[in-house]
């Protein structure tokens, strides 16, 4: 209830974005190989900065 009008971090909208690229590319998989190709390469980009965002976060 109280986390009702919560903002989202930079870290939980690039995942939420992480997550849905994920679910196109496995769509495209089994339609255009090259496209599909290319949302696991931006999905692999967003998941590069979720990482160096955590690794920066705890220092």
């Amino acid at each position: 209830m109280f986390g009702l009008f919560k903002k989202k971090s930079e870290i939980e909208k690039l995942e939420l974005k992480y997550t849905t690229l994920l679910a196109e590319w496995h769509k495209l998989s089994t339609i255009n190989r090259s496209q599909s190709d290319l949302k696991f390469a931006e999905a692999q980009v967003i998941l590069d900065k979720i990482e160096y965002l955590k690794n920066n976060q705890n220092q």
